[in-house]
């Protein structure tokens, strides 16, 4: 992969190619199941609060998928080379948003956390989009180190590579932890952390980087009840069973009654308030209830379908640029989405992750397609 990494930016970034079908319609068949899955878990809140049992499918579909899908095809098109050239700019944007959720009046406080953004008709989430402007401008930062630094000179790898890169993630984190959302932290290190190791950097830059991160982790633990709860409900989930363990819990029941085939779409007893966050972080138990182990197997090998489709364009990709973002755009979907799994299996700690394509949230639906629509953007383009 080094290689591929250290290729000039010669090469023509307008070809014909056709982009990958096959990641675009695992993608659809993606969003399908996830269309139907919440036209399933909402319908009994969406009556209950708006007396409308199609009230948040609506929404989800004017508010997330269509312009989702408007914005996927304008990244699709869009001259990546501009979009390299502007993403100091779209970052800089971002972290400007994102400290904008502090303001009275704009800013959204829920449930004691400052993340989202009031726009009147809906809410906007900044650091969903956050992992995108990110990737871009790691993308445009690592190529551009990597053409001009040398590596065999300890210091200037220092100098040129771990700090600049440590600042970076330093600021995003510190946005982060105000905002209490060290959910999508931990997607955004490994994300960073990945990129960082694929740009050819000396192996012990990712150790140090491997300790900063667990050094990190623990503290953000320690000072935090609610997350040193979830730690401890994860190595022993009845033990607050009715408390901090209630929804892992209710999951587990939820994907338990499932069996093999499922009980029928529609047909969820657990969405029915039993189960906290069933329409956004938590659906993954009810699609497992409603489709069963067959249905949630379908589901993960969708997911590993888009692992591999994400690797081939990878390793095609025709610059140093293309590929990093690429290999940002597929970790970012891939390990949100096993992350999510595994948290609900009782595999991981809950991480308040929501699951890609298929959790509501207009915000995290609108970067993902646009995330989609820049890597069948880098799969058309190579050679």
């Amino acid at each position: 992969m080094s290689k591929s990494l250290a290729r000039q930016e010669k090469r023509p970034n307008n070809l014909s190619h056709k982009p990958d079908y096959f990641l675009a319609g695992t993608v659809v068949f993606v969003l399908a199941i996830g269309i139907l899955i919440l036209s399933s878990v909402s319908a009994a809140i969406s009556y209950e609060r708006f007396g409308n049992t199609y009230y948040y499918l609506k929404h989800q579909l004017l508010f997330a998928l269509l312009p989702g899908i408007a914005l996927g095809l304008v990244a699709y098109l869009i001259d990546l080379r501009f979009l390299k050239k502007w993403s100091l700019f779209l970052f800089l944007g971002n972290l400007v948003l994102m400290a904008m959720v502090f303001l009275p009046g704009i800013g959204v406080k829920l449930g004691g956390a400052h993340r989202w953004l009031n726009l009147g008709f809906t809410s906007f989430q900044p650091s969903e989009f956050l992992k995108l402007s990110f990737i871009v401008y790691l993308a445009s930062l690592l190529g551009n180190w990597q053409e001009g630094a040398s590596r065999r000179n300890a210091g200037k790898s220092v100098k040129e590579f771990l700090l600049p890169f440590l600042i970076v993630f330093f600021v995003v984190a510190a946005f982060l932890c105000l905002q209490k959302d060290v959910s999508t932290l931990i997607i955004i290190f490994l994300i960073a952390a990945t990129m960082f190791f694929s740009s050819s950097t000396p192996i012990w830059h990712t150790l140090v980087l491997a300790l900063i991160a667990g050094l990190g982790l623990v503290l953000l633990v320690k000072f935090e009840p609610y997350r040193l709860a979830r730690v401890l409900v994860f190595f022993n989930n009845s033990a607050n069973s009715m408390a901090e363990g209630y929804q892992l819990n209710q999951a587990l029941i939820s994907i338990g009654s499932g069996g093999i085939s499922g009980i029928g779409l529609g047909m969820s007893r657990q969405r029915f308030g039993f189960l906290p966050e069933a329409m956004s972080d938590a659906i993954f138990p009810i699609l497992a209830e409603e489709t069963g182990f067959i249905g949630s197997i379908i589901l993960i090998f969708l997911f590993l379908a888009f692992l591999v489709r994400g690797f081939r364009i990878i390793i095609k990709a025709s610059n140093g640029f293309l590929q990093l973002v690429a290999i940002g755009v597929t970790v970012w979907i891939v390990s949100q989405a096993f992350i999510n799994i595994a948290a609900m299996l009782g595999i991981l700690p809950i991480a308040g992750i929501p699951l890609p394509f298929i959790s509501y949230g207009g915000s995290a639906l609108v970067s993902e397609l646009i995330g989609i629509g820049l890597l069948l953007n880098i799969s058309k383009q190579t050679i």
